[in-house]
C-alpha cells in the first residue's frame, strides 16, 4: 500500500528543509515545511528582518502568442493590455457567474510572452481553464511548473540583502527583470505575500539549493507555512481556499479594485451586476476581544462566517477573516463568534490588521 507521504510532490528543496530541522507537512499535494524554529519567531524574523520561504509548490503557466494578451483579457480581470514589458498584475480568474477560480499574479516579460502564477491547489483546473479557452485564439499556452522553483525573500531587510547578492538593481514593487542572484539566473520579481517589502525569485529547480544556501548565508532566516499564514492574515491578504472561492465573487471579497469588467472577461457580467446592486456580504478583518483563537468555519452571530483565523505574533491577540452581512462589516462593528461552543467577543476592524506605525 502506498503511503500518503509516499504521493507528495516534492521540489528541489526538501533535503535542505530537513537538515534545517524543519517539520513537514503535506500542503496542496507538496510536501512542504511548516514551521523551522517556530512559527512566532519566523514571522518576526520577518517582521523586523528577512526571511525566506520555499514557495516552490506554486504554479506557473506561460501565454506566448501574438494573441497572447486579448487571450489573457478574456480570462483575467484586470486590463492586462495596460501591462508594459516587467510589469506585473493581480487579478483574478472567475467562472461565468462571478466566482472565484482563483485568484493570480501575471508578469509581462515580452510583447507577447506572460507567465501567470497559480495557487498550488488550482494549478491543473487553472491550467485546463487556460487551455480550453485557447483554441479560439493564436497563443501557445505552456505549463512551466516543473521548470521553475520559487523563493520568497521578504522583510524589510530583504531588498538590501538581495541587492548585495545581485548583478543589477532590483525590480520596484509589481515589476519583474531578468538577474543573476548569488551566480545563479533569476527571474526577480518584486511581489510577496507578508505584508512586508521584498523579492520572489524564480529560478532553474537545480540551482535552487545553490540559492537557498547563499541567502541563508547572507543572513535570511528560513521560514514555513506556518509563519506566511499569520503574516498573510495580520496583512490581510486572501488565501483561496479559504477566504476565495467560487462561491462568492471578487466584489464580496473587497478585490473590486482589480476588476475592469469594461474588459469583457469571463463573469464580468455578473461582477458588474454585483457592483451595481450591492454585495450582499462582504469579507471584513476582525480581532477577538479576549481568549481565543477563531477558525475557519466558526460561525458569526447574524449569519457569518470565519474562513481563516489564527494568533498575531505582533498584534498579541486572536485575529482573522470573515464574511458578515453589510449591515456588519463597517470598522469598530461588535461581532459574536462561536469558536467550539464558547460565544467569543470580536470587532471589525480597518485593513491591514498590521500596520508598521500602529
Amino acid at each position: 500500500m502506498t503511503s500518503v507521504a509516499e504521493t507528495l510532490r516534492r521540489g528541489p528543496l526538501v533535503q535542505r528543509h530537513r537538515a534545517a530541522g524543519a517539520k513537514l507537512i503535506g500542503f496542496a499535494g507538496w510536501e512542504m515545511p511548516v514551521q523551522y524554529a517556530g512559527i512566532r519567531e519566523e514571522h518576526l524574523a520577518v517582521r523586523t528582518g528577512v526571511g525566506v520561504f520555499d514557495v516552490s509548490h506554486m504554479g506557473e503557466i506561460e501565454v506566448r502568442g501574438r494573441q497572447a494578451p486579448e487571450f489573457l483579457q478574456r480570462l483575467l480581470s484586470g486590463d492586462v493590455r495596460r501591462l508594459a514589458e516587467g510589469e506585473a498584475q493581480y487579478g483574478v480568474l472567475c467562472r461565468e457567474d462571478g466566482g472565484i477560480l482563483d485568484d493570480e499574479i501575471t508578469y509581462r516579460l515580452a510583447e507577447w510572452r506572460f507567465l501567470t502564477v497559480t495557487n498550488a491547489a488550482n494549478h491543473e483546473r487553472d491550467l485546463d481553464w487556460f487551455r480550453a479557452r485557447a483554441r479560439s485564439f493564436d497563443v501557445d499556452v505552456v505549463d512551466r511548473r516543473d521548470d521553475f522553483a520559487m523563493l520568497a525573500v521578504q522583510g524589510p531587510e530583504a531588498r538590501p540583502l538581495i541587492a548585495r547578492l545581485s548583478d543589477g538593481g532590483l525590480p520596484p514593487r509589481m515589476h519583474c527583470c531578468q538577474r543573476t542572484v548569488a551566480g545563479v539566473p533569476a527571474l526577480v520579481c518584486g511581489t510577496g505575500y507578508t505584508g512586508e517589502p521584498g523579492v520572489e525569485l524564480l529560478v532553474e529547480p537545480a540551482r535552487a539549493p545553490e540559492l537557498w544556501d547563499a541567502l541563508l548565508a547572507a543572513g535570511a532566516a528560513p521560514a514555513g507555512l506556518g509563519a506566511r499564514d499569520t503574516l498573510r492574515l495580520e496583512a490581510c491578504l486572501p488565501l483561496y481556499g479559504n477566504d476565495l472561492s467560487t462561491e462568492r465573487g471578487p466584489i464580496e471579497a473587497g478585490l473590486g479594485w482589480c476588476c475592469a469588467e469594461a474588459t469583457g472577461f469571463v463573469g464580468a457580467e455578473a461582477v458588474a451586476a454585483v457592483r451595481a446592486a450591492g454585495p450582499r456580504e462582504r469579507l471584513v478583518a476582525f480581532t477577538l476581544q479576549g481568549a481565543g483563537i477563531a477558525r475557519a468555519g466558526n460561525p458569526i452571530a447574524g449569519g457569518g462566517v470565519v474562513t481563516s483565523g489564527t494568533y498575531s505574533p505582533c498584534l498579541q491577540r486572536g485575529i482573522g477573516m470573515g464574511y458578515v452581512p453589510v449591515d456588519s462589516a463597517a470598522p469598530d462593528t461588535e461581532l459574536e463568534i462561536d469558536v467550539r461552543g464558547t460565544a467569543r467577543p470580536a470587532v471589525v476592524r480597518a485593513k491591514p490588521l498590521y500596520r508598521k506605525d500602529a
